[in-house]
């Protein structure tokens, strides 16, 4: 079966399931308590033509990737040497695995109270629950890696600043894309949990008021959005890694 099916049942799997639930909401669930994807549908309407919508999703996506990529280009490098050294790795470690089981959500009264109710806070927090997966999983990239050929790298005349380069990098550039991937996960999360505590627009402070005018259809708006940006920033990471790094990631960016 060819790959183009296999979008055609994912495809169908979506449209049905669209299907079975408007027609379980409409008969026999209370519409207050669970919309139907037509409610639904009407709401998205509603709140773009209201100049909601638009503003909410810009606000979300510019701290989503402002901190994931910030916290990457941070974590990528501190990896890379936390796992080239036994001693560093030594020194980091209980640090690192002490740190990464504090969920950046538990720290967001403290980051609103250091550094104010602004971006600043809620991009930090981003760049601390990104940092940690990128940098785990490249450290344990660097460590993974195959000695023979540092060896069959080394026996040619290579310095040690070559290994790294050309032997240690590339095989460490698989764990890397698949700490990003995961990574852009947890910024979704923590934005909107930033967002609905101290913030003046985004899609999580749009979820959270919703609340205040008992507009469940605008929570569900919100929510299913946040499942379409994240899957639509998903397939194109996952195209990125693909076209651009494809001879590195061709086995884990297969799903």
């Amino acid at each position: 079966m060819g790959p183009g099916r296999y979008g055609l049942i994912s495809i169908a799997a979506v449209v049905g399931f669209i299907i079975v639930w408007q027609w379980a909401a409409s008969r026999f669930i209370d519409p207050f308590f669970l919309p139907t994807p037509r409610t639904i549908a009407g709401a998205v309407v509603e709140l773009a033509a209201r100049g909601t919508l638009l503003p909410a999703v810009g606000a979300s996506l510019g701290r989503v990737f402002s901190g994931w990529l910030i916290g990457s280009l941070v974590a990528i490098p501190v990896g890379l040497f936390i796992g080239s050294s036994r001693y560093v790795k030594s020194v980091a470690d209980p640090f690192l695995h002490f740190f990464r089981f504090i969920p950046a959500i538990a720290l967001i009264t403290l980051f609103l109270v250091w550094f104010g109710v602004g971006e600043l806070s809620r991009v930090l927090l981003i760049i601390y629950a990104t940092g940690f997966i990128v940098m785990i999983n490249t450290a344990t990239g660097v460590a993974a890696v195959e000695q023979e050929k540092v060896f069959a790298a080394r026996s040619l005349g290579a310095a040690p600043r070559q290994v790294f380069i050309h032997v240690t990098v590339p095989a460490t550039i698989p764990y890397i894309y698949v700490g990003m991937r995961l990574a852009m996960a947890s910024s979704f999360l923590v934005t909107i949990a930033t967002e609905m505590l101290a913030a003046s627009t985004g899609l999580g402070q749009l979820i959270w008021t919703s609340r205040l005018y008992f507009r469940i259809d605008w929570m569900f708006a919100g929510i299913v959005l946040l499942g379409a940006l994240g899957y639509l920033t998903d397939r194109l990471w996952r195209w990125f890694g693909n076209r651009a790094l494809g001879r590195y990631v061709r086995e884990v960016g297969r799903y």
